[in-house]
């Protein structure tokens, strides 16, 4: 990777480990929260793609469409189960364990479907992503589960990781046309449709805006609750509405001239950031584990992005 994609990287991890921390906080507002900042987003990314549209007349035919249109369920699902997963469980082990094993699942995808072929050190960076997984969560599961356990905590953090390698792979193709698996393609040709790249701003902003669009009916039966969420949580909402979408449009950026096996890995830097806020400002326990596994974690997409 150049210098300048890095660059877009370790902001974007920055950004990311920030911005969950500010969604830890209002993980008991579950869907109602993410309603509030996906509609502060649409709100402000909206004149930025307006301006797109206007002076850079991006072509939209119906693949830009239809991966605008995936990327929002994908988002939607992936931002509801984070939540989830925060309400139960502590950030220390949910942030590392969905973020550590996107890449690995990636990696597994790859193997499975596209016929990939890793190289050894690849393969040695999926061993230390589930390494770290396992000294994560289950060296510390207590004996007596309950709601309190971990046990809800690793479902959710697991199902989630599941929920980024999905649309980290979908929106790769959406940013990359050249990306795009061969049955998808064949199947694009079939129906006269042709992939051409979407502006990183405008798919964020389309997941966003659909994620909001989704959730509404629901947040229309919870108005009183979403008053009191934003009431208490505002600054929150707000945080993550700029640094989520923030984050993520770098991230694609960087997708736009650099393979997902690199910048999938390379942006899980965010892990250690995640967890030693998690340690510091939330006073979660067993910190001293839980930031030896996501060490290990780090090192192994690191080495799956060498590989």
């Amino acid at each position: 990777m150049n210098g300048y994609a890095i660059g877009l990287i370790l902001t974007a991890a920055c950004f990311h480990a920030v911005w969950n921390l500010l969604a830890k906080r209002a993980s008991r507002s579950g869907a109602v929260f993410v309603w509030l900042f996906t509609a502060c987003s649409s709100v402000i990314l909206g004149p930025i793609a307006i301006a797109i549209v206007i002076f850079q007349q991006p072509e939209l035919g119906w693949a830009a469409w239809i991966f605008m249109a995936g990327t929002a369920l994908l988002h939607l699902l992936y931002f509801v189960v984070l939540q989830r997963g925060y309400a139960v469980g502590d950030l220390s082990v949910v942030y590392p364990l969905a973020r550590g094993t996107g890449p690995a699942l990636s990696t597994a995808l790859a193997i499975l479907i596209l016929n990939e072929q890793p190289t050894g050190l690849a393969i040695l960076g999926v061993v230390l992503v589930v390494a770290g997984v396992f000294l994560l969560t289950f060296g510390s599961v207590p004996k007596t589960s309950g709601s309190s356990g971990l046990r809800p905590a690793i479902m959710w953090g697991l199902l989630c990781g599941v929920c980024i390698a999905s649309y980290s792979l979908w929106d790769k193709c959406a940013v990359s046309p050249d990306s795009v698996p061969p049955a998808l393609a064949e199947l694009f040709a079939q129906f006269g449709v042709q992939a051409k790249p979407v502006s990183p701003v405008l798919l964020e902003l389309f997941a966003n805006f659909g994620v909001c669009l989704m959730l509404t009916p629901h947040a229309i039966r919870k108005r009183e609750t979403i008053r009191r969420v934003w009431r208490d949580h505002w600054r929150e909402a707000l945080g993550v509405a700029i640094l989520a979408p923030a984050s993520y449009i770098l991230i694609l950026t960087a997708m736009v001239f650099t393979p997902l096996s690199y910048v999938a890995p390379a942006r899980e830097i965010s892990i250690l950031l995640g967890a030693l806020l998690g340690a510091r400002l939330l006073n979660e326990r067993h910190t001293s584990r839980r930031l030896f596994a996501a060490g290990l974690m780090v090192c192994g997409v690191i080495a799956l992005a060498l590989g």
